[in-house]
């Protein structure tokens, strides 16, 4: 018994000089949240597979038709039909992605860890590039309708050639973080994840920080400052020399890179929300759980919206570029022989007076 009693009697001496002995500095007074996150896993599981295998078809059926017709009825050599080719590159190649995503989505990731970083890169090379494109596109519309002389003599085909290398590098470098930091673990719960992994998680942190504000400010921000800056100046050229000839294809331009950024925008909206919840759990403020949670709602919603615009842009050059409706006609006449006589002839007339021009499918 004594031998007992002096042991319980030096446990208590123990605790007593630890409590002593505590740093105040390192109590948290707030008691840690564990966010339990199975709904939103659940909906993921559940809905998200399906938006992107949709997603992955129309973006192949519509930019596999615009690039169709490019080939067999354009001249490559001109400086907008070698930027379209390039964007719709980007738009399949980042629509690429998303079937291996969708198997990720309904169970675990299943396909080593050498497609686990192609996927997750192209993911964002498709991204960066079709954003930087659509800028580049515009930027030449600016050029050619408001320095019509000086881009006469310099929109060759070397300088859409050295803009489009420009392009794909400068998306390649934006997306060497997946490259480099995305691995495939294994998750007690989860099973095999494809995920950043290898430093702490505060350099993650710190990495993923970067890549949230690279993305709203490089890849967001100042290409919309870009674009409104080159429609204004053209609506004013426009209004100024009265060239009427032209108000189409901007109409045209103009809604194709007004819907992209109405797609993307509530997406980098929410891709900044996140970049402030990881400043404020870095700073031992974090947000609540059903904040956290209706964030992620937030982002599964947007993405799919975002990943639309891969669908919807040939819809605008099908339907709205006369050039691009005539070729689609000749098309379906060489293609289906029962339909050569619905076609009228004032389409017949577009077509060939389409055909002696070099200009881009969405010219007229």
């Amino acid at each position: 018994m004594s031998s007992e009693e002096d042991q319980y009697l030096l446990f208590l001496e123990l605790l007593n000089e630890t409590e002593n002995f505590t740093d105040m500095n390192y109590v948290v007074s707030d008691a840690a949240q564990l966010c339990p996150k199975n709904n939103v896993n659940d909906f993921g599981a559940r809905f998200i597979p399906v938006f992107y295998y949709i997603n992955f078809l129309l973006s192949y059926l519509g930019n596999g038709l615009v690039s169709l017709i490019i080939f067999k009825y354009e001249k490559l050599a001109t400086v907008t039909n070698i930027f379209l080719l390039n964007l719709v590159f980007s738009n399949m190649l980042f629509a690429a992605s998303l079937p291996f995503l969708a198997k990720y989505h309904q169970s675990e990731w299943t396909f080593g860890v050498a497609l686990c970083k192609m996927v997750s890169s192209a993911y964002f090379i498709g991204f960066y590039s079709s954003i930087l494109f659509l800028t580049l596109m515009t930027f030449d519309r600016y050029l050619a309708v408001v320095h019509a002389v000086a881009a006469a003599k310099n929109r060759k085909r070397v300088y859409a050639i050295i803009a489009s290398v420009i392009v794909w590098c400068v998306s390649v470098l934006a997306s060497l973080k997946e490259l480099v930091l995305q691995n495939v673990r294994e998750s007690p719960l989860d099973g095999l994840m494809c995920d950043e992994s290898g430093p702490p998680e505060s350099v993650l942190q710190r990495w993923r920080l970067v890549t949230y504000y690279q993305q709203f400010l490089l890849f967001f921000l100042l290409p919309l400052i870009m674009v409104m800056y080159c429609y204004i100046s053209i609506t004013v050229r426009i209004l100024s020399t009265r060239m009427r000839k032209k108000c189409r294809a901007i109409r045209l331009i103009f809604v194709i890179i007004l819907t992209f950024f109405a797609c993307w925008t509530p997406y980098n909206t929410v891709i900044l929300l996140q970049a402030i919840q990881i400043s404020s759990n870095s700073r031992a403020s974090a947000i609540s759980c059903s904040d956290s949670e209706r964030l992620d709602y937030a982002l599964y919603v947007t993405q799919n919206i975002a990943y639309l615009y891969c669908c919807i842009s040939p819809v605008f050059y099908t339907f709205l570029g006369k050039k691009f409706q005539s070729h689609f006609d000749r098309l379906l006449a060489n293609r289906i022989p029962c339909l050569k006589r619905h076609i009228s002839l004032s389409s017949q007339s577009t077509r060939s007076t389409s055909q002696r021009t070099p200009h881009s499918v969405y010219e007229y």
